[in-house]
């Protein structure tokens, strides 16, 4: 059973929150401020925190920071701020994925589902489906007679090591071209393009390679 703590400042969302997510099997706890949320995660040891960034002691931003001095534990951020930067800066600091009030239930399991997904790759053996291809990160090999170039192995290993999560735009310019080239954005999409060209079934109306715009790109399974 998959342990979800959730933390939001919101007694009415934090009921309705744990009675559906225990409705679908998950184990929940609940913690309504930042100090609370980081005590009980170390001691509970959840597999999934979903997280409130207006909370009332500290910033959630504050609490994302402190779980990730010691846990890889994956978070998905809740906020009435709608803007790309609150979002960005969630992602840069270290969450899994984002969600904005108000939502639907079914859009938040989809996402605490598709992040449990995630897979611990090694560097020994692993491929991934995209597609009609199969996707070798270790030998760098793409069926369908499919060759990338150095720098589309590099964005793709990026994505695929992380499925279902939302990569920034600033992490993935950092890694694949470095901290000089943050602005070129427009590299991004060049090289998304072409990934899509040779990847996907339908490259205009891709379902693996998507992108969530002003923040980055995600590799849905």
């Amino acid at each position: 059973m998959t342990r979800v703590l959730v933390v939001d400042d919101e007694p009415q969302l934090l009921r309705a929150l744990r009675i559906n997510l225990r409705a679908r099997d998950y184990e929940v706890e609940v913690a309504a401020d930042g100090t609370t949320a980081l005590r009980r995660a170390g001691a509970w040891k959840p597999d999934l925190v979903v997280l409130d960034l207006g909370l009332p002691d500290i910033p959630g931003i504050d609490v994302i920071h402190g779980l990730r001095g010691w846990t890889h534990v994956p978070i998905i951020v809740l906020s009435g701020r709608a803007g790309s930067q609150d979002k960005v800066e969630a992602l840069e600091a270290g969450a899994d994925d984002y969600v904005t009030k108000p939502f639907d239930i079914e859009e938040l399991v989809a996402r605490i589902r598709a992040v449990s997904r995630r897979i611990s790759v090694t560097d020994t053996s692993w491929s991934v489906e995209v597609g009609e291809h199969t996707i070798d990160l270790v030998n760098k090999t793409v069926t369908g007679d499919v060759h990338l170039t150095p720098t589309e192995w590099e964005l793709l290993d990026v994505l695929l090591r992380n499925p279902g999560k939302l990569i920034s735009q600033r992490q993935l310019l950092t890694t694949v071209w470095g901290p000089s080239y943050l602005r070129e954005t427009n590299y991004l999409r060049q090289y998304m393009a072409q990934l899509r060209r040779k990847l996907e079934t339908d490259p205009a109306h891709p379902r693996h390679l998507l992108t969530e715009p002003g923040m980055g790109y995600r590799f849905q399974p």
